[in-house]
C-alpha cells in the first residue's frame, strides 16, 4: 500500500511527520502528495500556540515560530524567487520574494525581541522583590504530562490548569506557600520538556526557564507510567545542562502516576527507590507520598541554609550593598572597627559573596 493513495482515498489533506523536515524535504513531500505537511517542530510550534496565555508566553511563541518560518524561506519557497521593484541602479536588478519576506520577518523578530525584553526585564525586578523576602525557590520541572501542575495544586492550594494533554502547562506560574512546620517557600511550575525541543523554542523560553536556574532545590517530576520512563529522564537532564542549571542545586525526584501500576511493579518499582538517594515513590492522585516529599523539601532546603555572622571593615561598603541586595541581612551592628553582620543565606549566596 502506497501513502499517497492511502492520503488520496481517505481525502487526507494534512500529515504530520514526527522528524524534523528540512525545507527542500517539506518541498518535495508536499509536491509528491499534494497535502501540507506538519514536521515535529511546526506541530510543537502549534501546540505552544494554542496554550500560551499570558503577554509573555504569547511573545516567546511568536518569536519562535517566525525563527522557524524564517528557515522556511532559504530554499522551499521557489515560488517566491521572482524579483520585485528595482530600478536597476543600487544593487542590481531587484529584490526577489524571498528577500523582502526575510526582510518582513526580521523586522518583526526585532520588534518582538525589544518587547520580550521589556518582560524579561520585569521578571528580573520581581526576582529581586522576592531576593528582599528570601523564601527559597522550588521549581517543579519534568517531561511533559507527567503531572507537575497536578502537584503544583496539591501543594499550594491553588487551581492553575492541568489537563491530561501536552503542555497543559505552558506559561509558567509561581505562588508562595507554607510547609507545615512554618517554613515560607515559592514555588514554580514550568512548561514540560519534551524529546527534541526545538532550539528556536530552547532560545524563546530561556528567560523562563532561568526561574529553573535560580531555584533553591528542583523537583524533577516522573511518570512511572511511562513506556519512555528511563528516556524522558535523560532528555529532561539534557534540557537543564543545556539551560546550564547549575549543577550544586539539590534535586528531589518524585516518581509520579504510582497508582497506576499493577501490585508487582508497584513493589519492584518501590524496592529500586529506596536504594537511590532523594528519590520518592509519589502519586498526584491519592496523595502517596505527599508528607515525605514535605519533609524532604524541608531537610534539603535547611541543610542549603546558613545563619552566620561576619565582620566588615568600614571601607568594604560594596559588599556591605550586595549582602543588602541579596535580601540575606537579618541585622547589624556597627562599631569604629567595622560592621558586624547578622546573615540568613544559601551556599550559593555565600560563595558568591566571597568571590566579589
Amino acid at each position: 500500500i502506497r501513502l499517497g493513495d492511502v492520503l488520496k482515498a481517505q481525502n487526507i489533506g494534512l500529515l504530520i511527520v514526527n522528524s524534523h523536515l528540512s525545507p527542500v524535504q517539506q518541498r518535495n513531500l508536499e509536491k509528491q502528495f499534494s497535502v501540507k505537511i506538519l514536521d515535529r517542530t511546526a506541530l510543537i510550534l502549534e501546540i505552544f500556540s494554542d496554550r500560551a496565555q499570558t503577554r509573555e508566553g504569547v511573545l516567546q511563541v511568536e518569536i519562535a515560530a517566525l525563527s522557524y518560518q524564517r528557515s522556511r524561506l532559504v530554499r522551499a519557497w521557489t515560488h517566491l524567487e521572482r524579483q520585485r521593484g528595482g530600478l536597476g541602479f543600487v544593487g542590481g536588478p531587484g529584490e526577489t520574494q524571498v528577500e523582502s519576506d526575510k526582510r518582513a520577518i526580521d523586522k518583526r523578530l526585532f520588534q518582538l525581541k525589544k518587547q520580550l525584553g521589556n518582560v524579561v526585564k520585569t521578571r528580573r525586578l520581581h526576582r529581586a522583590s522576592r531576593a528582599k523576602v528570601p523564601y527559597p525557590i522550588i521549581a517543579l520541572v519534568g517531561y511533559t504530562n507527567v503531572g507537575k501542575s497536578t502537584i503544583f495544586n496539591k501543594l499550594t492550594g491553588e487551581n492553575v490548569f492541568s489537563d491530561d494533554m501536552l503542555f497543559a502547562t505552558l506559561d509558567p506560574c509561581m505562588r508562595a506557600t507554607g510547609l507545615p512546620t512554618g517554613m515560607n517557600i515559592i514555588l514554580s511550575d514550568t512548561v514540560g520538556f519534551i524529546t527534541d525541543l526545538p532550539t528556536e523554542l530552547v532560545a524563546a523560553f530561556r528567560a523562563t526557564l532561568e526561574e529553573v536556574r535560580n531555584a533553591d532545590l528542583i523537583i524533577h517530576v516522573r511518570d512511572l507510567s511511562s513506556k519512555s520512563f528511563s528516556k524522558h529522564f535523560d532528555e529532561v537532564n539534557a534540557i537543564l545542562n543545556k539551560i546550564e542549571v547549575p549543577g550544586d542545586i539539590p534535586i528531589i525526584e518524585i516518581w509520579n502516576k504510582s497508582d497506576l501500576l499493577g501490585s508487582e511493579h508497584f513493589s519492584k518499582i518501590k524496592n529500586e527507590a529506596a536504594r537511590k538517594k532523594n528519590v520518592l515513590i509519589f502519586s498526584a492522585e491519592t496523595n502517596l507520598g505527599f508528607d515525605l516529599l514535605l519533609n524532604k523539601i524541608e531537610k534539603l532546603l535547611k541543610s542549603n541554609h546558613l545563619e552566620e555572622k561576619i565582620f566588615l571593615p568600614h571601607q568594604e561598603g560594596f559588599r556591605r550593598a550586595w549582602l543588602y541586595q541579596q535580601g540575606v541581612v537579618k541585622g547589624e551592628r556597627i562599631s569604629e572597627k567595622g560592621i558586624s553582620m547578622y546573615l540568613s543565606w544559601n551556599q550559593e549566596q555565600k560563595g558568591k559573596f566571597y568571590n566579589i
